[in-house]
């Protein structure tokens, strides 16, 4: 990819397990034009439905710590006893092409992407009730009642973190969900630091115009 006078954003979107994240920002990169999901490696197991780098590069556990071995990741982090982790080159390649680039990661995976990219777009999805999320994670039809009850339990510590991010999504309703997502990257794409690049042959005629 070549290299681009206006970088792309980097959003980080997460939240806690069956809130709903994945749908969202599926949805966002359908929608919007110029924004990618940066695909994460992964050891658990492919669902059904999934596809191998679609949803997940699905590997395996040497696979994984060769990776780690050889600095491939931004961010990685053990999750439910699965591991997962992002690498530099899912999202260097395409912010340098100016093309924005949105994560789907947990609490975790943000704090440390936080760290490198300062500049990152913190979005955290919480679901409209507790009740809300329990029925979520058993309309999967994925886990048995003890991993679900495992999965609440584990959600509010998840849910704690809220604060570590820039913007608050309630996920009660998806469309409107949906749209305040795209209107946070909307949004950045037209803070003035990035628009006077963008625009600046327009603004250099526009001043310059007696």
């Amino acid at each position: 990819m070549m290299k681009n006078e206006v970088q792309g954003n980097l959003f980080i979107v997460a939240a806690p397990s069956g809130g709903g994240k994945t749908s969202l920002v599926r949805h966002l990169v359908d929608e919007l034009d110029g924004i990618e999901i940066s695909i994460s490696h992964t050891t658990r197991p492919q669902r059904p439905g999934e596809t191998d780098g679609v949803d997940y590069f699905f590997i395996d556990v040497p696979t994984y710590e060769e990776m780690i071995q050889n600095n491939a990741f931004v961010e990685h982090a053990e999750v439910f006893g699965k591991h997962y982790g992002t690498a530099k080159t899912q999202i260097a390649e395409r912010i340098e092409a100016g093309i924005d680039v949105v994560l789907d990661i947990d609490w975790q995976g943000a704090k440390q992407i936080k760290q490198l990219f300062d500049d990152a777009v913190g979005i955290f999805i919480i679901p409209p009730s507790i009740d809300a999320l329990n029925q979520r994670l058993s309309d999967r039809k994925q886990d048995n009642q003890a991993v679900i009850k495992d999965r609440m339990k584990k959600a509010q510590n998840e849910l704690s973190h809220y604060k570590e991010f820039d913007y608050l999504i309630v996920n009660d309703n998806f469309e409107i969900a949906a749209r305040q997502l795209a209107s946070i990257v909307i949004a950045h794409r037209l803070k003035i630091q990035r628009q006077a690049k963008q625009q600046q042959k327009l603004l250099s005629f526009l001043l310059s115009s007696k």
